[in-house]
């Protein structure tokens, strides 16, 4: 799915006390697997029978369905090589649509900026990946930004509105892939039982209480996170959507960024490696914390009137609960929020892809005049939280 952006200024002004620049998006593309599974059906064919209270979390997530690269299937194998075709594949199909529409060929892109958390490969980067596939030069200037989780988008924008800076005549492409089934999918395989959250809590022994918990853990992100990719045309000297300004504040405090995580943990024996990822239940607190101080950020003493004025708000989908709690802790009216809470429900939690798969639906289905703009937020594992500002002019 891709959508065409209308013209907008290329000059810096002031909105609101805030100095914008002209940076704009002239075209997104959003890609899904073609392989989507309705949570009911992901509950039947999960591992093993969910009691009553741990299916009622699952549902209170607010996902109805999603789109995955795969299913996991239990296997007796020591070790299976994850292939990366899948990733690769939707991965072009995203960018090679925002290139069509936007009538920009490959050599005329100056810069190529991927995202991603989970791949098949640590290394070579995603970026390394496409470069070639997408009929990029082998001396093309490239970087990936990985480990942005949920800010990866606002994270892309600002890498390439640095580069663009330097270089105004030239253009960007964006790549951000949600795509973590790798990770989240793939860890429940064989798992034998899931213990409701009051009994884990009851347990006194540290050890098994923290196993069951990580079980738990394991059951709501298969059940929250989805795939998908979005890819983005960035220019200074084209017409689209206006990038104005973004902010980002990560690690509060020391130990903030250990409320989300995904880490390596080592097995005892060679060549053997396993994964360990956390959601804590503060992250919903953080995540309205975090958010606040960096619109305070990027609006200062106009922060209420910037709020009140905003036609459409483009908010991380975390979960239900979360976006529950963002919309309550910032006040945001239930019509400028419906996007993001349509892509939860539709998609899932697409990490660093939700911001942009929100942009595409709030472009392509709402009338937008002269001066109307769009604060966008991301927040989670960093402990980081990112705010913008995109405006049209039209």
């Amino acid at each position: 799915m891709t959508f065409h952006l209308w013209n907008s200024t290329k000059n810096a002004f002031i909105i609101f006390g805030v100095v914008l620049t002209g940076m704009q998006i002239v075209q997104l593309s959003i890609s899904l697997p073609k392989n989507h599974y309705s949570t009911d059906e992901l509950i039947e064919s999960f591992p093993c029978k969910l009691p009553d209270a741990v299916r009622q979390n699952v549902l209170n997530l607010g996902v109805t369905k999603r789109h995955l690269i795969n299913q996991p299937k239990s296997t007796t194998q020591t070790e299976t090589i994850i292939n990366e075709s899948s990733l690769v594949e939707l991965c072009l199909e995203s960018c090679e649509n925002a290139l069509a529409e936007a009538k920009i060929r490959t050599g005329e892109i100056g810069y190529f900026v991927t995202s991603h958390d989970a791949s098949p490969f640590l290394s070579p980067s995603l970026s390394s990946l496409l470069v070639r596939e997408l009929g990029f030069s082998p001396y093309v200037k490239h970087v990936n930004v990985q480990g942005a989780a949920s800010t990866a988008f606002p994270k892309t924008l600002e890498v390439a509105e640095n580069y663009l800076a330097a270089r105004p005549e030239e253009t960007v492409l964006i790549c951000v892939s949600g795509v973590n089934s790798y990770w989240f999918q793939n860890q429940v395989q064989n798992m034998n039982g899931v213990m409701e959250i009051e009994r884990i809590n009851a347990i006194r022994d540290e050890t098994t209480r923290q196993s069951e918990l990580r079980k738990w853990v394991a059951t709501m992100q298969f059940f929250l996170f989805g795939d998908g990719v979005a890819a983005a045309v960035v220019s200074s000297k084209e017409e689209g959507l206006a990038v104005k300004k973004i902010v980002e504040v990560t690690n509060l405090r020391n130990q903030d960024y250990l409320a989300g995580y995904a880490r390596l943990s080592v097995l005892n024996e060679p060549f053997r490696f396993g994964f360990h990822s956390h959601l804590g239940k503060e992250i919903p607190k953080l995540g309205a914390e975090y958010s606040s101080v960096a619109l305070r950020k990027l609006f200062g003493k106009n922060l209420e009137q910037a709020m009140k004025s905003a036609k459409k708000w483009a908010v991380h989908t975390g979960s239900e609960k979360i976006l529950n709690v963002m919309a309550e802790h910032h006040g945001i009216e239930r019509e400028k929020l419906l996007e993001s809470q349509n892509v939860l429900r539709e998609c899932g939690n697409l990490a660093g892809a939700s911001l942009p798969f929100i942009l595409e639906r709030i472009v392509s289905a709402n009338r937008f005049s002269k001066g109307d703009m769009i604060l966008m937020l991301g927040y989670g594992w960093g402990f980081t939280a990112s705010a913008g500002i995109l405006q049209f002019s039209t």
